[in-house]
């Protein structure tokens, strides 16, 4: 039994999986999977297998489009974040926004880790916090999200004060 460890790597992979070689696309998704898995699950939270699965059917279906493969790992990841939005809006998550707690934790230590204070903010403040960090900058957020760069500014400024409120709870 082959380990992922094991399989070359997915540039290697890239040109036989274009031409046609089911084996070789089968262990380039295998290979690529896992990342792919880490940004659905930080944008959609828990319908991140779902994410998953589309941004892996989506990246099939593309791949005979991507010309230059030094640019796999963006281009994978630019059709991730927009199958994770997707998957994220079909569910209904932007509808369903949690306020931010402001009591103090029992436990300190729940504190300071940061998907616990994302799990706080809304789901919109997690898209645009989580984008922000995949390294997009404000245009390519709205053409992600599908909304105005003023929009997608405004709340990426609303999301790192409900962030900060979040993480340094004031002593009351």
């Amino acid at each position: 039994m082959t380990t992922v460890s094991e399989l070359p790597s997915p540039l290697t992979l890239l040109p036989r999986a274009q031409s046609g070689d089911e084996h070789a696309m089968n262990h380039l998704l295998n290979r690529i999977t896992p990342y792919v898995a880490r940004i659905c699950r930080s944008i959609t939270h828990d319908d991140g297998a779902d994410a998953t699965q589309e941004a892996l059917l989506a990246i099939y279906r593309g791949l005979g489009s991507l010309r230059e493969p030094a640019a796999f790992y963006g281009w994978v990841r630019s059709v991730t974040v927009r199958e994770a939005v997707r998957t994220a809006r079909r569910y209904g998550e932007e509808c369903a926004c949690s306020q931010v707690e402001s009591r103090q934790e029992a436990n300190p230590l729940d504190a300071v880790h940061i998907t616990d204070v994302l799990d706080r903010l809304s789901a919109a403040h997690r898209q645009v916090l989580t984008l922000r960090a995949y390294g997009l900058n404000e245009e390519e957020m709205a053409e992600v999200l599908e909304l105005p760069v003023g929009t997608v500014r405004s709340r990426l400024f609303r999301a790192r004060r409900r962030f900060q409120e979040a993480w340094q709870p004031t002593a009351a």
